[in-house]
């Protein structure tokens, strides 16, 4: 099977991006996208969080998680990839369509294919460590699983 790659919303197997149109309800709140949610679990500050909660796009949430002026959680990086799963597993099983969709996929690889990220996705020229595409197949592996 050939390997999956998705990137843009835009693209096929765009729903696949944290920047997809997907909200989710997790922590007492809502929130736009998933790259609305795991950028704000970047810090500690409430008033902080919320302004990246009510970011107008998940561009606009990325630059605010991004921006280096403010000081992310001291344990930020031990954390992050189960954040990122939190915010998954709540994005494909609130939205029973994308859970269909992951699934859908069977083995294939699935890659985040980006010159513009080697952690989440592979550096664009398949050196990177796809973090993003290897926690959506571990996610697919668990729902199939369950499935049985």
């Amino acid at each position: 099977m050939l390997p999956i790659k998705f990137y843009s919303t835009a693209d096929t197997w765009g729903e696949f991006s944290n920047f997809a149109p997907f909200p989710i309800k997790l922590d007492g709140g809502s929130w736009p996208t998933a790259e609305h949610y795991f950028q704000a679990q970047k810090f500690e500050d409430p008033a902080y969080r919320k302004k990246i909660q009510s970011a107008s796009s998940p561009d606009r949430a990325a630059t605010l998680g991004r921006d280096r002026s403010k000081k992310p959680r001291p344990d930020w990086q031990r954390f992050r990839l189960g954040v990122m799963r939190k915010a998954l597993l709540a994005k494909f099983t609130q939205h029973p369509e994308l859970k269909t969709l992951l699934l859908s996929t069977g083995t294939a690889k699935l890659i985040e294919h980006t010159p513009n990220d080697d952690y989440w996705g592979d550096g664009g020229d398949g050196t990177g460590q796809n973090m993003l595409g290897r926690m959506l197949m571990d996610i697919r592996e668990q729902f199939a699983k369950e499935a049985k």
